[in-house]
């Protein structure tokens, strides 16, 4: 794996995880409320791991792809909760 994935899927493993977890153990009138904080942590890690590599090159196609992806897995899990809340 290269230096590049290994920065970018950390976050989006933060993003499921959180997800599953919210919809595991939330209520569901707060559900909407907590992915909005599980967004906001992968929006901070995703800075932190990407200031962290200290590489420039390719710096914000990799927070885009991280950021990018985390929205779309929590649009499905947002999808699925409305689905089969």
């Amino acid at each position: 794996m290269s230096w590049q994935a290994a920065s970018v899927i950390p976050v989006w493993l933060i993003a499921l995880a959180g997800a599953i977890v919210i919809g595991v153990l939330s209520p569901r009138d707060e559900y909407f409320t907590w992915l909005g904080v599980v967004m906001a942590s992968a929006v901070i890690a995703t800075f932190a791991i990407q200031l962290a590599t200290r590489r420039p090159e390719g710096f914000v196609v990799r927070a885009m792809a991280s950021i990018g992806v985390s929205v779309v897995i929590l649009a499905v899990a947002s999808g699925a909760a409305v689905l089969f809340g």
